[in-house]
C-alpha cells in the first residue's frame, strides 16, 4: 500500500450526515458492477467520466461547440447545444470555457495522500460528532487497492472508517478493505436472489459470503436497504429482508425510502430514467409498520437513519 494509489472517484463530499454516524467526508469512487434502475447516482457507474449538461445553466453562446475537438456539440445561434455523445471523448475543454456552469465533468482521479490530507481538515468536526471518513460510490470494492490504502491510511490517522457497499465482490477484494473498517453498511436489495439478479444484476450469494466474513472479523453492521416501490416495497419483500438480517446475525436494518433526487442527473447524461413517471416518492411514514416488524424479530429497524413515532 502506498499513499501514491490512485483513486478514481466523481466527488467528495464534506459535512455529510447520513453515511454513517457523525459528520463524515464522504468519498464517493467512481465505477459500479450493478445496474439497478432506480440508480440516483447514474454519474458513478462507469468507471470513464461522464459529462453533465445543466441545460437551465445554459446562456446558449455556443462557446463549447468552438472548443470541441471532436466536433461533438453541434450549436446554432439562438438554439441550445446538442451533444453528440458518442464523438464526445470527456477531454473537459468545454467545461473550461463554459462562462454559466453549465457543463461538468463527472470523475477525478486523486492521490490517497491527497484525499487524506483533505478529510484531516475536518478532524475537529469528527472528533466533537463521533463521525470520521465514508468509502462509497459507486462501488469502492472494485478499487480494492486503492480503497484499502485509504482505509489504512485514515485507520493510521486514528479516524473513523465506514464502508459502504454493495458486496456482490470478490472476496478477497472485500477482505483487504473490510479489515480496516469500523462500520460496514451493506446494501441488499432483495431477498429473493433470482429476483435480485435480474432487476440489478447482483448475486445474493456472494453478498451473504462476504456478510458472513465481516461477521467473522466482528465487525459493526447495519444492512441499508433502498425500499422501491414496483420491486421490494411489499410486505412480503421488506419481511423477507428483515428475517434474512436475522439468520445472518445482523441487528440493525436501516430502510431507505425510494426518492427522485437523482433524475435529472440522467438529462444531464443525455439518458433516459429508467424508473420515468412509474411511481412516485415513497413517503417515510409509509416504513412505519417495518420497525414493529422489527421489534417482533428483535430487530432495530430506522428509515432514513432514524428510528420515527410508531403513532
Amino acid at each position: 500500500m502506498t499513499d501514491r494509489q490512485l483513486l478514481h472517484l466523481f466527488d467528495i463530499q464534506r459535512f455529510s450526515l447520513h453515511d454513517g454516524p457523525g459528520i463524515r467526508t464522504t468519498v464517493f469512487f467512481k465505477g459500479c458492477n450493478l445496474r439497478c434502475p432506480w440508480c440516483s447516482n447514474p454519474e458513478s457507474q462507469r468507471r470513464e467520466k461522464d459529462l453533465l449538461y445543466m441545460e437551465n445553466s445554459c446562456l446558449g453562446c455556443g462557446a463549447c461547440a468552438a472548443q470541441c475537438p471532436q466536433g461533438a456539440i453541434r450549436f446554432h445561434p439562438g438554439e441550445l447545444p446538442v451533444f453528440h455523445r458518442d464523438r464526445c471523448q470527456r477531454c473537459g475543454r468545454c467545461v473550461q470555457v463554459c462562462p454559466g456552469s453549465a457543463l461538468r465533468l463527472a470523475g477525478m482521479d486523486r492521490t490517497v495522500e491527497d484525499v487524506l490530507n483533505l478529510v484531516e481538515r475536518d478532524r475537529a468536526y469528527y472528533e466533537r460528532s463521533g463521525g470520521g471518513l465514508t468509502l462509497s460510490g459507486g462501488e469502492p470494492l472494485l478499487q480494492p487497492e486503492a480503497a484499502e490504502a485509504l482505509a489504512f491510511g485514515a485507520q493510521n490517522r486514528g479516524l473513523s472508517v465506514v464502508l459502504e457497499t454493495a458486496g456482490d465482490v470478490d472476496p478477497e477484494h472485500f477482505s483487504r478493505v473490510v479489515r480496516w473498517v469500523d462500520l460496514l453498511l451493506l446494501d441488499v436489495k432483495h431477498g429473493d436472489p433470482q429476483r435480485l439478479q435480474a432487476v440489478t444484476g447482483a448475486h445474493l450469494d456472494q453478498i451473504l459470503s462476504n456478510l458472513a466474513q465481516a461477521r467473522s472479523l466482528a465487525k459493526e453492521i447495519v444492512l441499508r436497504v433502498p425500499v422501491i416501490p414496483g420491486f421490494n416495497n411489499e410486505p412480503e419483500d421488506l419481511r423477507g429482508i428483515l428475517r434474512l438480517a436475522v439468520q445472518t446475525g445482523v441487528s440493525q436494518v436501516d430502510l431507505l425510502p425510494y426518492h427522485l433526487l437523482g433524475k435529472s442527473k440522467y438529462t444531464q447524461l443525455g439518458r433516459a430514467y429508467p424508473y420515468e413517471d412509474k411511481y412516485p416518492a415513497l413517503e417515510k411514514e409509509s416504513l412505519i409498520p417495518c420497525q414493529t416488524w422489527g421489534d417482533e424479530l428483535h430487530l432495530q429497524v430506522t428509515i432514513g437513519g432514524k428510528r420515527l413515532p410508531l403513532s
